[in-house]
């Protein structure tokens, strides 16, 4: 199900997918979703909210997978990929694509106020508290303290916000 407020401004170019395994996308006041983004409901039964004055760039893929959850007023610079899925490949007697995914980590959570770099990459798990700042070409899986600044890949806190 969509819920996309009529305030938020979406690129023709983006391409948002509706769910056919009832998970919810929604979309608040005043987000700006630009070209290429696209937001795809796979992996799991999670919902993907984007929450208000929120900044999506070119070329982010968000997937549903076991949710993710993108706080107020968050940046989130071009070609990041949001990936709160764990594929299942034990079993050496099937292929990978044919063994679905594992149980969740509890998906994505990202708290207000947080600017991501480039070409980040934030897996099912993490959790990026408020005011953080992610470096360009990292690797997020655990858990960034509130105002931190985090670089690398995985990332490393380097400081704290002022």
């Amino acid at each position: 199900m969509l819920v996309i407020s009529k305030k938020a401004k979406i690129s023709s170019f983006a391409d948002i997918e509706d769910s056919v395994k009832g998970s919810k996308i929604i979309v608040e006041d005043d987000v700006m979703i630009d070209s290429f983004v696209k937001i795809k409901p796979v992996g799991g039964s999670g919902d993907v909210r984007i929450g208000k004055n929120s900044c999506i760039n070119s070329g982010v893929v968000i997937y549903s997978g076991n949710g993710v959850d993108i706080g107020e007023d968050v940046l989130i610079a071009a070609n990041c990929t949001l990936a709160p899925v764990n594929h299942a490949y034990q079993s050496r007697a099937s292929k990978i694509s044919q063994q679905g995914f594992h149980s969740g980590k509890g998906g994505i959570v990202i708290e207000d106020d947080v600017w991501i770099g480039a070409n980040t990459v934030i897996l099912d798990g993490a959790i990026l508290r408020k005011g953080c700042v992610v470096g360009a070409n990292s690797l997020v899986n655990g858990e960034l303290d509130a105002y931190s600044i985090n670089i690398g890949s995985p990332v490393k806190q380097v400081g704290t916000r002022t």
